[in-house]
């Protein structure tokens, strides 16, 4: 049996029939392994790739967070060509044709959150309690007001006429715009209140006193260009007659005060050189206010006869502290008189505007 070829034979066939159905079936198993691997490694990639943009999203939404606060008090605002800007340092007979323009509803929401923010911390414990004996509908009015002047003001401080963009312009704008408002919504026998009439002075009296900051360096022009924005601020103020008859008041007043301290200040002393720059830059703001808004002032109900006299008395007078500058600078004189001649046209042609004492009509007339 052990010498039977045929039995040799088919042993080699089954041997060799078995040897090579291995050699398939590890073929066939490398095959599909490979296959296997292909696809995981192609799932993971996907996988990978998927994890690395959630990642990324995940990045960009922390940052957004982390830039929550930064957002509240610079909120990013929509970028747009302001004319606020416009007729800077000009005289247009036009000029308050527009300044009860309105805003965007998403701006001015944008904008109290800020001022509300900046001034949270600021706000003295005093000025809530002296308002409990105000209309309730009337103290979100005085809210935004005294947030919207305080803004204003910061805004002044931080102004760099060199950088300024959209973002200054826009929100100078809307801040103007609201205080504004705010003065417009709040009734008139409200205004007459302590708190209101010290919001509106100390505002005033913070914008003159930017106008009139003197530069580090007064070799350079362009503090100039920032005094320019901070009048155009104070004219744009001065559309309501509540705050341009106190703007008035108090401008002249300032003359008066300044031209009379030319009078011993060292000629080469650099405040010299400034404080003549502040005088002419307070006059042109005179001639602005008159110019533009004496007749609207006339159908305000805010229009205050008594107000009245004391400004043009004020006028007057300041246009008496620079004649004793006419020695050292005769330009001042006749300046004021070009703003004292228009303001007695002014007069002549209203008749509202006549109710000024004969004392002070001799005087305006002289």
């Amino acid at each position: 049996m052990d010498s039977d070829p045929s039995l040799k034979f088919a042993i080699a066939i089954a041997l060799m029939q078995s040897k090579l159905l291995k050699k398939s079936t590890n073929q066939t198993s490398s095959t599909s392994t490979s296959t296997s691997s292909g696809s995981d490694a192609q799932r993971w990639k996907t996988k990978a790739k998927a994890r690395k943009q959630e990642i990324l999203k995940l990045k960009q939404e922390l940052k957004e967070l982390e830039d929550g606060r930064q957002f509240d008090v610079l909120p990013q605002i929509a970028s747009c060509k302001c004319y606020f800007f416009d007729n800077l340092g000009k005289l247009s007979p036009k000029f308050g044709d527009s300044h009860n323009h309105g805003f965007d509803e998403v701006l001015r929401r944008r904008f109290l959150r800020q001022v509300r923010l900046v001034e949270r911390n600021k706000r003295p414990c005093t000025s809530i309690r002296r308002k409990h004996d105000l209309e309730l509908n009337a103290e979100d009015q005085i809210e935004q007001l005294s947030t919207s002047a305080d803004f204003l003001v910061e805004q002044c401080k931080t102004l760099d006429p060199v950088t300024t963009d959209t973002s200054f312009t826009n929100w100078s704008h809307q801040a103007v715009d609201m205080i504004l408002a705010s003065l417009k919504n709040i009734p008139a026998k409200e205004k007459e209140h302590e708190l209101i009439e010290g919001i509106v002075s100390s505002l005033i009296a913070r914008l003159v006193g930017a106008l009139c900051t003197s530069p580090g360096d007064e070799s350079s022009c362009s503090h100039t260009d920032a005094e320019f924005y901070v009048q155009h601020l104070i004219r744009k103020l001065g559309g309501d007659a509540y705050i341009g008859q106190r703007t008035i008041l108090e401008v002249s007043r300032r003359i008066s005060m300044l031209s009379e301290s030319l009078l011993f200040m060292d000629p080469f002393d650099d405040a010299f050189y400034n404080t003549h720059i502040c005088i002419f830059m307070l006059i042109q703001l005179v001639e602005f206010l008159i110019s533009d808004y004496t007749q609207t002032w006339l159908d305000d109900e805010c229009f205050e006869n008594v107000l009245l006299e004391e400004w043009v008395r004020s006028v007057l007078q300041a246009r008496k502290s620079l004649s004793l500058l006419e020695s050292r600078n005769g330009l001042y004189v006749l300046y004021m008189d070009r703003v004292t001649g228009d303001l007695a046209k002014k007069v002549g042609e209203l008749s509202r505007l006549q109710t000024l004492s004969p004392e002070v009509l001799a005087i305006l007339f002289h």
